[in-house]
């Protein structure tokens, strides 16, 4: 097994799933969490936590999915059910017990897939700005939008002009300025971050991927999902995300009570986890150690 040195004292390992070569990294023991990150980002965008959750008596499991990060990127047609597969697999293979699962924005869609469709591999789920969809549903869009958006996305797949407005998109300062609209301290963007993004945007296969996610369909819905869900629920949200923004969290505080705990959180945007790792973590730790400490 192969490792490397990621941002913060990370390292990160490599695990072989359908011929595909899936990057992930493991920290700390105890019950295991699982982090999944969200579109575009990886493994590196919970280097502010992991440590932080594996300290306080946690095994902190962290995954690249397939097409991000340093995980391959095939040209395959890609979506959650995709994904919702590979989980389903890596916690048979490495995590080999229930695990607690942690998304953020897609990550926490496909968090949320898990407790529903898996409930013998999940403990529990902690939603940080869970997104609805891996795409835009149409009915969700203008007429104009639906058009703009339609005329991109064939666009980005042609074989013709995909890699040259892929190669505009991935680029560093392009990177930068979408940062500052999603994250409300603008102080957490950072050049590690932006690396972070832009790195794997690189590697051969990216711009197919990209490509192919945003022609994919959007997968479940959340209020689909949230009634097969009995497990414990963390939801945390950035109150100044204008991505997801917290008017349309009311499904989640409305299922509030024993079970689900709804907290916001204030100046931050689509990302609390890397905008206010402090509040966050505390967050996270207080919920799993009043939820599970009489497992230990």
């Amino acid at each position: 097994m192969t490792t490397e040195q990621l941002p913060r004292t990370l390292t990160k390992s490599f695990w072989n799933w359908q011929g595909h070569r899936i990057c992930y990294t493991v920290q700390g023991s105890g019950i295991p969490l699982i982090l999944i990150h969200g579109f575009g980002a990886s493994i590196g965008h919970w280097r502010q936590n992991i440590p932080v959750l594996a300290s306080g008596g946690y095994r902190v499991f962290a995954i690249d999915l397939l097409g991000f990060g340093s995980s391959d990127k095939p040209a395959i047609d890609y979506s959650v059910e995709v994904w919702e597969e590979l989980l389903t697999d890596f916690c048979a293979a490495l995590v080999k017990e229930p695990a607690i699962f942690v998304g953020n924005s897609i990550g926490a869609l496909l968090s949320m897939m898990m407790l529903a469709n898996h409930p013998d591999l999940s403990r529990g789920g902690i939603l940080l700005n869970a997104a609805g969809g891996l795409n835009h549903r149409p009915d969700e869009l203008t007429l104009p939008l639906r058009v703009v958006m339609g005329t991109f996305v064939k666009l980005v797949g042609s074989e013709r002009f995909g890699p040259f407005l892929f190669n505009l998109v991935r680029q560093k300062p392009r990177i930068r300025k979408t940062l500052m609209q999603v994250y409300r301290d603008r102080t957490a963007v950072t050049d590690e971050l932006v690396d972070l993004l832009y790195e794997p945007s690189c590697d051969p296969g990216a711009q197919k991927v990209f490509a192919s996610i945003l022609t994919a369909p959007p997968g479940p819905k959340p209020t689909e999902l949230l009634p097969k869900i009995h497990a414990p629920m963390l939801i945390l949200w950035g109150e100044a995300d204008p991505w997801t923004p917290i008017s349309g969290a009311k499904i989640y505080q409305d299922l509030s009570g024993e079970s689900v705990e709804f907290t916001s959180i204030p100046n931050a945007g689509h990302c609390p986890h890397d905008e206010n790792p402090t509040l966050v973590n505390r967050l996270i730790l207080e919920w799993l150690d009043r939820k599970y400490s009489a497992n230990f």
